[in-house]
């Protein structure tokens, strides 16, 4: 089957290139077989050894070096090859947001064409589509609403203090050695974060089991984007290569270590109830005695668990920006900090949910932060039907790949400063373009289909930040090497090491 399938899928291909070509579609050229994911590939190698001034904040030659020579080559839409399937990039604002992110029809449903990536997210919230997807949001969306999130606020709180604490030991060891400061790799801090937060939040008093999960999961995440640009063959999953019997070991470690949590958790109902957390939130919200049908099954439960766990994996980059763009901006860095210890008092208080939300100017900076380090740099989805798409007739079951990264630093959406750090291009009391700004920010996607989650990250960020605010000065060490990288989600490839020195020294 294999190689019957490939050459005709091949020639199919190459026949659809020349359509496309008689009709004036541009693009780069059709490669028999592989498409354009040699060209991919090879801009790839070439981006892996760019190093970044700190001042530099454009890291698509790294993470999308293709887009960055095609867009201005063939314009903001137009077609390149994914193998023998053809893909669109839709790098063009008004058409990606109005058009593909707003569509309530079912027209651009989700992209599913990588195994791995389906054992990384499961069937859940992220992947499914139409009535499944209407089912499953019925149960995860009421775990994220205001209240929920103001029962969550503490343990994120309590989190970052356990992180910032530590760090403290660490300065008063220094100090004792006549030190002021301590070097501290962030990168691996915020990772151990985000794990104990998601951990705690989505299974309670089983987070240590979450965190195995967590691991696991970051595993499957490079497995995956290690074949993004591979040629997708049908059937090749399930060949017992080692890269497949390695994945088959933790999905089965995931599904198994779940499988058990859940069932513990169900067992101990009758005298614990369900619980606060995102588990048992969802547990309820599809327990039987709250009528009708069970709305998710314990398969579909374990995926949208698995989706908790990526989706809090998204996050580790966001803390990792935030404070490199805080030790490359001192100003900020001060103003942050009034404002954090004004709204939220001094270094041994908790903020709650409603001090961080009177954070206005960490809010700014945040959303700017976002615009130029987008924890997810690109989304994908595929047409269910023939439609026309920036004047581009895209055929049924195409790709289409909108660029988040490039869009964030197009200069006709965000002015002549695109490339430059400004938090108050979101403020509207400083600039009349900040609602158009706001509506421009498509790091949590957009549309029906925007990120579930945005406001528990964004929760979660002011939190931390503020943990930290209160007690430390941050300095970039001279050891950094900005070279921010994708493996899926944006993670800074060098890690962040950074000088930490006493806030009241």
């Amino acid at each position: 089957m294999g190689y019957g399938w490939l050459l005709s899928a091949a020639l199919a291909a190459a026949l659809a290139s020349w359509a496309f070509d008689a009709l004036g579609v541009r693009g780069p050229g059709y490669g028999f077989f592989h498409g354009n994911l040699r060209d991919i590939r090879r801009l790839r190698a070439a981006g892996a050894g760019v190093r970044l001034d700190v001042a530099d904040h454009d890291f698509t030659p790294i993470a999308q070096p293709q887009f960055r020579e095609w867009v201005p080559r063939y314009g903001r839409v137009f077609l390149y090859w994914f193998g023998t399937t053809p893909n669109i990039c839709v790098a063009d604002h008004a058409v990606a947001k109005q058009q593909v992110l707003a569509d309530r029809t079912g027209m651009f449903p989700k992209n599913r064409m990588n195994a791995n990536l389906l054992r990384l997210l499961g069937e859940g919230l992220v992947l499914t589509d139409g009535d499944d997807w209407q089912r499953h949001k019925k149960v995860v969306h009421p775990a994220f609403n205001i209240d929920k999130l103001k029962m969550m606020t503490p343990t994120m709180a309590d989190c970052a203090r356990s992180m910032v604490t530590g760090w403290e030991a660490q300065l008063a060891s220094q100090q004792q050695e006549g030190l002021q400061q301590v070097t501290i790799e962030l990168s691996d801090q915020f990772e151990e974060l985000t794990a104990d937060v998601i951990s705690h939040t989505a299974f309670g008093s089983s987070y240590k089991e979450g965190k195995q999960v967590f691991q696991a999961l970051k595993e499957l995440q490079f497995i995956a984007f290690s074949t993004i640009f591979n040629v997708q063959i049908p059937g090749f999953g399930y060949l017992p290569t080692e890269k497949n019997r390695r994945v088959w070991k933790l999905d089965k470690e995931v599904r198994t270590t779940l499988t058990k949590i859940i069932k513990n958790r169900l067992a101990a109902k009758e005298k614990a109830g369900y619980g606060n957390d995102l588990l048992g939130l969802m547990l309820e919200a599809c327990a039987p005695e709250h009528g009708g049908d069970q709305l998710l099954s314990m398969d579909e439960i374990i995926d949208e668990c698995k989706t908790f766990f990526f989706a809090g994996q998204e996050t580790t980059s966001h803390p990792d920006e935030i404070m490199f763009l805080l030790s490359t901006h001192p100003e900020w860095q001060e103003k942050l900090r009034e404002e954090v210890r004004r709204e939220c008092g001094d270094r041994d208080r908790a903020p709650t949910h409603d001090m961080l939300n009177k954070l206005k100017l960490m809010n700014l900076f945040i959303l700017e932060t976002l615009r130029l380090y987008s924890p997810v740099p690109l989304i994908r989805r595929r047409t269910r039907t023939a439609v026309e798409l920036g004047g581009i007739v895209v055929p049924e079951d195409a790709i289409l790949t909108l660029p988040i990264a490039t869009m964030h630093r197009d200069r006709e959406v965000w002015g002549e400063d695109a490339g430059e750090f400004n938090p108050l291009r979101f403020d509207a009391g400083v600039t009349k373009t900040a609602p158009r700004n706001l509506g421009a920010l498509l790091a949590f996607s957009g549309g029906p289909r925007s990120c579930i989650g945005q406001n528990f990250a964004m929760v979660e960020a002011r939190a931390v930040v503020a943990a930290i605010l209160q007690r430390f000065k941050l300095t970039l060490s001279p050891e950094y090497v900005h070279a921010p990288t994708d493996v899926i989600t944006l993670r800074p490839k060098y890690g962040l090491p950074m000088i930490v020195t006493s806030a009241d020294a």
